[in-house]
């Protein structure tokens, strides 16, 4: 981390600040995969790094995060902090600035005045309010959750107006799932009346399961041999183990279905998209060098004849 918190996402990444947004996924999931901490157990410095990597991800993944990190620079984790903790735990709209003086301006008035009024120190309200409006009544929370969390569903503590609301959030949410408390935001002074509490859920990504569109994928590493005889193996789901078949001569790229395997929804759980890709080892055994040198000599298919005939200008 450099000095003041700032983390310069970019570099965390290992992409220039051009990079583009299959750029960026290509080095998460390059780097995710190296410091997961199923790959290095017991390793705390993987851990934080993968930490780390996540976190930058899930800021530059983002079109409008990334913007905003881009504008503010070394003062997104302050202006974050200063005000989840401040005010609630509520998102700073950027857009509505035109520079980060603006901002400063804006943060110094909210703060500089009388305490209870919307969005200052002590205030127990979600929303953001500036010094001089009314109280909203309806509060937005935003809510972290991780992949697990989102995948099992989870409970939360919030504290709101000095109240201890527990939330209980279901299975198989995505990031952008809203929830509405009824009843549960900000309390107008002298009339009784109360708002909803909106919580805006954002899950992390991880390092093997994506989505498309609302299909859960990962690419499967097998080997070359178990594609050309073809073989039962043992895989992971986000729930634990599972066969599948592999036919024999199947090519590398092959997506294969575990059904029911998939996310959580209202009506079930979905599919599973596994993709096939060859994985080599590090290093060949000698007896393994031997097989492929015999084989190499009995082969009797000639990759590049078609192609080779097809290259030429």
């Amino acid at each position: 981390m450099e000095r003041g918190g700032y983390r310069d996402y970019f570099k965390v990444l290992e992409v220039e600040r051009t990079a583009s947004p299959e750029e960026i996924k290509r080095s998460f999931r390059k780097l995710a995969r190296e410091y997961h901490p199923d790959v290095n157990p017991n390793n705390s410095q993987a851990e934080a790094r993968f930490k780390e990597i996540s976190e930058a991800y899930e800021v530059l993944s983002d079109p409008d995060k990334r913007r905003k990190y881009e504008q503010f620079g070394q003062y997104w984790n302050q202006t974050e902090n200063s005000y989840s903790k401040g005010t609630g735990g509520f998102d700073v709209d950027f857009g509505r600035y035109g520079d980060f003086d603006d901002f400063i301006n804006d943060l110094l008035g909210r703060f500089g005045g009388p305490r209870g009024s919307g969005g200052f120190p002590g205030a127990a309200n979600f929303s953001r309010t500036s010094a001089n409006s009314s109280l909203a009544l309806d509060a937005e929370v935003l809510i972290k959750l991780s992949f697990a969390e989102a995948f099992k569903g989870t409970q939360r503590i919030l504290s709101v107006n000095e109240e201890r609301v527990q939330v209980t959030i279901p299975e198989g949410v995505k990031s952008g799932t809203r929830l509405r408390l009824k009843g549960k935001g900000n309390l107008q002074p002298g009339t009784g009346k109360r708002g909803d509490l909106y919580l805006n859920l954002e899950v992390t990504p991880h390092a093997i399961w994506h989505f498309e569109g609302n299909k859960l994928c990962a690419d499967l590493p097998v080997s070359f041999d178990e594609l050309a005889l073809g073989s039962k193996i043992t895989t992971i789901t986000p729930d634990g183990e599972a066969e599948l078949t592999i036919p024999a001569g199947t090519l590398p790229g092959k997506r294969l279905k575990l059904k029911g395997k998939g996310w959580p929804s209202p009506v079930g759980r979905g599919d599973l998209l596994l993709t096939l890709t060859i994985s080599f080892p590090d290093q060949w055994s000698f007896d393994e060098i031997q097989l492929l040198e015999n084989f190499s000599r009995i082969r009797s298919h000639h990759p590049r004849k078609g192609w080779l005939h097809s290259a030429r200008i």
